[in-house]
């Protein structure tokens, strides 16, 4: 689960990681309300989505004066704004966020991930903010500075001081980055966070380390411990059918291709993926029915995968161990009482009573393409298409 930038500017402001002082406004008049609370003529105007590129697409204004403000509010509040985050659709700005300028010496980045391979997290740091750190990391990787932590120890004192020396603080700097990284590492582990980047960290001219902005991503099977960060999910910012089969317990992931995929294990659910693109085809999405493919499961996962218009065929592969094939089957073929399907749907089951289950489809009265394989199934969903991969 993502949020927006003010909100996890609050979570740091809590904390004791210092941000600017600002407001969110979810119109033009509220973004005039918090230019006044906020009592000083230089401000910034930032749209807030969840998606990051928001300056160069036009989303993040300077203002000096009440003219600008309300001139820049208009401008950004309502606009689809298009990143290289956001893809050619864009997405519309519904908040914005007013906060004090600040008076800028250093632009730098702080990040903390999960690294998987190693198996512990690692807090980063580059004096090169402001830019994607993506194309840091790609071109000079030697600018971007790492301390790895143990998942059962916390950023140690000694840590965040090599890491405040190596971007070439000093002085007081250092003793305010020092504590503003404890305090991020702070908030990171507190509430299960999978990434949180700070683009850019900055060193103003009067020495302070401020949080000028804030990316943090959660762990949503940690969620059920933080019903405070449930409460600020923003679902106009997520895809609606990922929404929708979230509602319904499906692990779905919306792509690009144009074959439609149920499967039952997120492991086989991959394999499937991959097996598609071997034959030539794309996969449309990634859909995880879980252990109950029953015929409701199936019926809503038929409605979210035929919600995308891309969608030309829909393979189903499902392992049948504890979950028979035949009551599979027969949920397929009484989900399609429910759910008008015009495509077609090739089916590949395997396990447990899978000769009686294709039996059953082959007796049915919509006209399935049943596959003897998995290589069988992806090679006739990628055909059934019509088009040329």
């Amino acid at each position: 689960m993502k949020i927006h930038e003010y909100q996890g500017k609050e979570l740091f402001r809590n904390a004791g990681v210092p941000v600017p002082n600002g407001f969110p406004a979810f119109s033009v008049e509220e973004a005039m309300e918090a230019y006044k609370k906020l009592d000083t003529d230089r401000v910034v105007v930032k749209a807030q989505i969840h998606a990051g590129g928001r300056g160069k697409g036009g989303g993040v204004k300077l203002a000096n004066g009440t003219e600008e403000v309300q001139n820049y509010a208009n401008d950004i509040y309502g606009m689809n704004l298009i990143t290289h985050q956001t893809g050619p659709e864009g997405k519309c700005v519904q908040r914005l966020l007013i906060e004090e300028a600040s008076d800028i010496a250093r632009e730098l980045y702080a990040g903390i991930v999960l690294d998987r391979s190693s198996g512990k997290f690692v807090f980063m740091v580059s004096s090169e903010g402001g830019v994607e750190i993506e194309k840091v990391a790609a071109e000079t990787p030697e600018k971007i500075i790492k301390e790895w932590i143990e998942p059962n120890q916390d950023l140690k004192q000694f840590q965040a001081r090599k890491l405040a020396f190596a971007l070439g603080l000093s002085g007081v700097q250092i003793k305010h980055a020092v504590k503003t990284f404890l305090s991020l590492w702070k908030v990171f582990k507190s509430y299960d966070c999978s990434l949180m980047e700070i683009n850019p960290l900055v060193v103003t001219k009067s020495d302070e380390v401020i949080a000028l902005d804030s990316k943090i991503n959660f762990d949503d099977n940690a969620l059920f411990r933080h019903k405070d960060i449930q409460e600020m999910r923003d679902l106009s910012e997520e895809e609606p059918s990922e929404v929708e089969a979230d509602s319904f317990n499906l692990n779905y992931i919306k792509l690009d291709g144009n074959v439609g995929c149920m499967v039952n294990g997120a492991g086989l659910a991959m394999g499937t993926m991959d097996i598609i693109k071997l034959y030539g085809g794309e996969p449309a999405n990634f859909l995880d029915v879980g252990g109950v493919a029953n015929a409701e499961t199936v019926a809503h996962g038929f409605k979210i995968i035929l919600s995308d218009p891309n969608v030309k065929s829909i393979l189903i592969n499902i392992f049948g161990g504890i979950v028979r094939c035949d009551r599979v089957a027969q949920g397929v073929i009484d989900a399609l009482t429910q759910v008008e399907v015009a495509i077609p749907v090739v089916i590949r089951l395997e396990g447990t009573n899978a000769i009686e289950a294709r039996d059953l489809l082959k007796e049915a009265e919509h006209n399935f393409i049943v596959a003897n394989s998995l290589a069988d199934a992806a090679e006739k969903a990628v055909k059934a298409t019509g088009e040329e991969n």
